[in-house]
């Protein structure tokens, strides 16, 4: 999940807020009896033996409680079992279940979904891929093999220790590989080197055919692969759509030979990271609020073309509601490029220039994979539940007048607590570089990505903060219907940050539909997959692709 943490600033904040928001060495196989038969239609390879599973919990189960709740404790649900596996023949035969009795059934990784699409109440059946967690070399593919189960952080590390290399995802470490990867991934590093999926090389699914059999394919990038369109579908349309992926496999495009350490983008050796500090005080005006968050637009107007000398800085602007006393902007580089000090200072001073402001800077310079790892990163650990909504939407400029002062209306407003607010997130670089049809990822000539938020504990305080952020949502768009309607400003939101209201016509009054929000033109694209690997519509949810026709 790609969130900002909201704990006071701290050294451990700092680190939090730098990287949010922003989410084995032998390659994975197949087990059981059936491992070479299914070995021989997905290209894995069969022989190891099984790790763990598969485990079937049930409702008075001591673990069923803990095992319903992924990370937005808003929503819970009541399946009649939840398939804990740890191989992709005991995902075939979960599923294969599932449809033989008729069964709704939903996939989990990380748990990091915004809206219920695993804990809806029509879901029966909820398959755990957490144990599926392998990362290592496919040297069969020359491709890094990646389980949907492992988290960002084991991939950073994994990657790492191995080989010294990395790919552009988010920025929490404990969001899980399988659902960040379809929805396109991005992160600190996406503005240098592209999103997720502009490395994905192919995919191994669990899908249904039209009879109800259930079997594993892979799809690759490679032109002539029957199954390639399988593979498109992957590279940005989100989760639950076509089937169940039970392992990505990543080389960048254009990278060749034998050696692993050159198949993707090197990690940093060092990341230069600053943190600066403004306070809701009596020079807080509008004024200078509204220059301030134009100025991180306008920076990124001018920064953000592909190949640009800057497109190794990002940053995250992060204002919360006046009521948590202050806010913060995050920024971060490869401590190695050339002049990557002074591009931050120059950053920082552009960002606070004609405003009156003076906020504390705070400096840092650490090894690349401590900071991108640490713990706790981008997760709000300091309450006993978490609950949260998040509202989005894609930037080609920055907000205009009108927005930003609805911003500043809504963040200092009597309703919202300091749990509310909202981020500014860099974004474009070498993002745009690739075509809007290359991929499902249609949003390429972007800057920014906006996030609205509200995060808080009790249940009894839920629909005083849905109120709050959506009213706010409503009012930044309110020339557009509600909704970041693709134009000259907006694009349109991110599949990662799902949100069900795009899809309710009392919130979304534009008239353009959540799709086309989501996908623009790739949306009948994507319709006809729907149509080719999931014919039977198995896998489904609030905002999945749906059925031509």
């Amino acid at each position: 999940m790609n969130r900002s943490n909201l704990d006071p600033p701290s050294r451990r904040g700092l680190l939090a807020a730098a990287g949010a928001v922003a989410a084995g060495g032998a390659a994975a196989s197949l087990v059981g009896p059936s491992a070479a038969a299914a070995a021989a239609d997905t290209g894995a390879t069969a022989g190891e033996r099984t790790l763990f599973g598969p485990v079937t919990v049930r409702p008075g189960d001591t673990r069923y409680d803990s095992l319903l709740r992924g990370n937005n404790f808003r929503f819970v649900g009541r399946p009649d079992e939840i398939r804990v596996v740890g191989s992709t023949e005991q995902v075939v035969h979960a599923v294969t279940d599932a449809v033989r009795s008729g069964r709704t059934v939903a996939v989990r990784s990380g748990g990091h979904c915004f809206e219920n699409f695993t804990a809806d109440p029509a879901v029966r059946m909820l398959l755990d891929l957490s144990p599926m967690d392998t990362v290592g070399y496919d040297a069969a593919r020359g491709a890094f093999a990646v389980q949907p189960g492992a988290t960002l952080g084991h991939v950073y590390r994994t990657l790492f220790k191995g080989w010294g290399v990395t790919i552009p995802a988010g920025g929490c470490p404990e969001v899980g590989a399988g659902g960040h990867f379809a929805g396109g991934g991005y992160g600190p590093l996406s503005r240098r080197y592209g999103s997720v999926v502009d490395h994905l090389y192919g995919v191994e699914v669990v899908v249904v055919d039209r009879e109800g059999t259930a079997r594993a394919v892979v799809a690759t990038r490679e032109p002539d692969d029957p199954h390639r369109d399988l593979f498109w579908a992957h590279t940005g349309a989100g989760g639950g759509n076509f089937g169940v992926v039970t392992r990505y496999w990543l080389r960048s495009p254009g990278a060749s030979g034998n050696d692993p350490a050159k198949l993707l983008p090197p990690a940093p050796r060092e990341q230069l990271a600053c943190l600066v500090n403004w306070a809701w005080d009596d020079k807080m005006t509008q004024q200078a609020f509204t220059r301030l968050l134009h100025n991180f637009g306008t920076w990124h107007e001018r920064h953000s073309a592909p190949g640009s000398p800057y497109a190794g800085l990002y940053a995250i602007l992060i204002p919360t509601h006046r009521s948590a006393g202050g806010f913060l902007m995050t920024v971060q580089i490869d401590a190695d490029i050339p002049g990557a000090a002074t591009m931050v200072e120059e950053f920082v001073r552009g960002v606070s220039e004609g405003t009156g402001l003076t906020g504390k800077v705070t400096p840092v310079t650490m090894p690349w994979l401590h900071p991108t790892t640490w713990p706790g990163t981008g997760e709000p650990g300091n309450v006993g539940t978490r609950r949260y909504k998040i509202k989005a939407g894609y930037l080609r400029r920055s907000l205009t007048d009108a927005q930003l002062a609805a911003v500043y209306r809504h963040l200092t407003n009597k309703t919202g607590t300091p749990g509310g607010g909202m981020l500014l997130v860099g974004y474009g670089g070498q993002v745009g570089a690739v075509p809007s049809s290359a991929t499902a990822v249609a949003q390429r000539d972007v800057i920014m990505k906006a996030v609205y938020q509200t995060i808080w504990s009790a249940e009894s305080d839920d629909a005083a903060n849905l109120a709050w952020v959506r009213a706010f949502y409503r009012d930044v768009y309110a020339d557009a219907g509600g909704v970041p309607v693709p134009g000259e400003v907006s694009d349109g939101s991110y599949i990662n940050y799902p949100d069900t209201d795009l899809a309710d016509p009392a919130w979304n009054t534009s008239g353009v539909p959540w799709h086309t929000l989501y996908y623009k033109d790739n949306y009948p694209r994507l319709q006809q997959i729907k149509a080719r690997w999931d014919p039977r519509d198995v896998f489904h949810h609030a905002l999945s692709i749906r059925p031509p026709g």
